[in-house]
């Protein structure tokens, strides 16, 4: 293993992360597998240091067991606990989406109308509108709830490496996400926001890490 393929925005130890959590989501790593620094900096050609900030960062997404005195394992729950956390964070962003739409859209009701903007500019074949804040950023941001807005950070932080709008479908997703919370209709932007994320769930369930 190398670092070669570092980005351009990827730190050694970011870089040494992706490549695990590659390598345990494609069963490569079997649950309860020990992670030993040493051997795996020496695989790298680094330091013990970015590993270690490798190991901590996998941690925090659930992959990663680290017991003191003992080391780093690969998670025997990690399924279990993704699973978990994508259900917790989809009643979140229902919530989220329903307070957006009692808001009718808050303080982001103009970006809102964008991004049904930029659906139209997409299904007709124009010039889509420059990258702004992600979507479900803007959806937290429309609920007025600081201490949800949060918790969803939170979350979204753990799963962030699973997560990814299905590029067929997000964009009239959103559209329809967004005219719901603009018109004002709490009840179907909750109901648009479920199905939008079961996508997710469904995606997590596939991959040979599951099986």
């Amino acid at each position: 293993m190398d670092l070669h393929s570092v980005g351009e925005d990827e730190s050694p130890g970011d870089a040494i992360a992706r490549t695990l959590r590659d390598d345990i989501l494609a069963g490569r790593r079997a649950g309860g597998e020990r992670l030993v620094e040493e051997t795996i900096a020496r695989s790298f050609g680094v330091s013990r240091v970015p590993v270690r900030e490798a190991l901590a960062q996998l941690e925090g997404e659930g992959f990663v067991t680290i017991v003191r005195y003992r080391g780093a394992t690969v998670s025997t729950t990690l399924r279990k606990d993704n699973r978990e956390l994508l259900q917790v964070r989809r009643g979140l962003e229902v919530l989220a989406a329903q307070l957006a739409a009692t808001n009718r859209g808050g303080t982001v009701a103009a970006d809102l109308a964008l991004v049904i903007e930029r659906a139209h500019r997409v299904h007709t074949d124009q010039a889509g509108a420059a990258d702004r804040r992600p979507f479900h950023d803007l959806i937290a941001i429309a609920a007025g709830n600081d201490q949800l807005r949060e918790m969803l950070a939170g979350v979204n932080r753990r799963v962030a490496w699973g997560l990814g709008d299905d590029p067929d479908s997000s964009v009239s997703d959103h559209a329809a996400l967004a005219s719901a919370i603009l018109s004002g209709a709490s009840v179907q932007a909750g109901y648009l926001m479920d199905e939008h994320l079961r996508r997710d769930e469904r995606h997590f369930g596939d991959g040979p890490m599951n099986h």
